[in-house]
């Protein structure tokens, strides 16, 4: 039987939940985006040690994976539905100002231009 380490274990839960958490989100069923630490809590580790792990593990900070997921359910929306940019940012727990920035710092052009290019694809 092949079990997983402990780093593994953890990494493997954090992305489960996230997972779970932004499809909550989606759904209606959580009402706000989770800090770090509030999941680290609902994992029952210290926000370090889910850090540290983390990032020992993968080579990357547990937000860049936060980021990235949601960042794919943003592309997925702005591709594949009428919801406005707006209503977009605001599904995701964001400001719409704010979720521009957000989207832009990542990907490097606005929401409207990622949904232009992709319209012409």
């Amino acid at each position: 039987m092949n079990r997983m380490s402990r780093p593994e274990h953890i990494t493997q839960t954090y992305l489960a939940f996230i997972d779970q958490h932004l499809a909550d989100i989606l759904s209606g069923a959580a009402a706000e985006m989770l800090e770090l630490n509030e999941i680290a809590a609902e994992l029952h580790i210290s926000r370090n040690h889910l850090s540290d792990t983390i990032k020992a593990y993968t080579g990357h900070h547990p937000c860049f994976f936060y980021d990235q997921k949601i960042l794919d359910i943003a592309k997925t929306l702005l591709r594949g539905s009428a919801h406005s940019v707006a209503d977009i940012a605001r599904m995701l727990t964001y400001d719409p100002s704010n979720f521009s920035k957000f989207f832009k710092k990542f990907e490097g052009k606005t929401p409207g231009m990622f949904r232009k290019e992709a319209a012409q694809v």
